[in-house]
C-alpha cells in the first residue's frame, strides 16, 4: 500500500504566540493544552491506485502535554465533494493503516475522533487561508524587518521541512473541541 500526498496546509491553534509542539514543549493554549486544526489542500495525491489529487482534508487534534509524551486526540474532516473511496483513503493514511510519517503518529494518539464531513474551501499565497464548514482559518504571517516570511524548518513534530509562521484567529469546535485560535501556519507538504 503506497501513498503520496502534496499540496498546501494552513493551520491553527489556541497556542499563544508560536506553538511549541513543533519542538516537542508544553503547549501554551488553555489549560496548558493544545487544540488544532491542520488544513490541507492535496494538489496531487494517491493511494495506489485511488486519486486523491484536488481533495480538500482537515485534521483536528487535541494535545493535552508534549507531543512525546502521548494521549492526543486526533480526526479528521473531508472536504464533502470527496468520494467515499477518497474517504477511506484519507482515513487509511491519517490513521497510520498505510504508514508513512502518520504511522509515527499513530502510536501517540489515545483516542481517534473518526471521520466528519463538511464543505471545505482553501485558498492559497503566501497567507492562506480555509474554511472548514462553518469555522474560518485566517492566518496572518509574522514578517521580518526586510518584510520575508519568518519561518520554521527542522522542527521535530513539523508537518513541513520548512513552515511560514504566524498568527490566527477564529472559533472552532470540530469533534467538541472548542478553541479561540491564536498561532498559525502554513507551508507546502508532502507526505509519503
Amino acid at each position: 500500500m503506497a501513498y503520496r500526498l502534496a499540496g498546501n496546509y494552513v493551520t491553527h491553534c489556541d497556542c499563544r504566540l508560536l506553538c511549541p509542539c513543533n519542538v516537542d514543549g508544553k503547549p501554551t493554549g488553555r489549560d496548558g493544552q493544545c487544540h488544532g486544526l491542520l488544513v490541507h489542500e492535496v494538489t496531487e495525491g494517491n493511494l495506489d491506485d485511488i486519486d486523491l489529487s484536488g481533495v480538500r482534508v482537515a485534521l483536528a487534534f487535541h494535545i493535552p502535554s508534549n507531543v512525546s509524551a502521548g494521549d492526543l486526540k486526533a480526526g479528521i474532516v473531508v472536504d464533502s465533494g470527496a468520494s467515499d473511496e477518497q474517504v477511506d483513503a484519507l482515513v487509511r493514511i491519517f490513521k497510520g493503516d498505510a504508514g508513512g510519517m502518520f504511522a509515527d503518529f499513530a502510536a501517540l494518539i489515545r483516542e481517534w475522533a473518526g471521520v466528519e464531513r463538511a464543505d471545505i474551501s482553501f485558498s492559497d499565497g503566501d497567507e492562506p487561508s480555509a474554511r472548514v464548514g462553518d469555522v474560518d482559518v485566517k492566518f496572518t504571517a509574522f514578517r521580518g524587518a526586510d518584510g520575508g516570511l519568518t519561518t520554521m524548518n527542522n522542527a521535530m513534530f513539523g508537518f513541513a521541512p520548512v513552515m511560514t509562521l504566524g498568527q490566527s484567529s477564529g472559533t472552532s469546535n470540530i469533534f467538541g473541541e472548542p478553541f479561540e485560535a491564536n498561532y498559525g501556519e502554513a507551508a507546502a507538504f508532502e507526505y509519503s
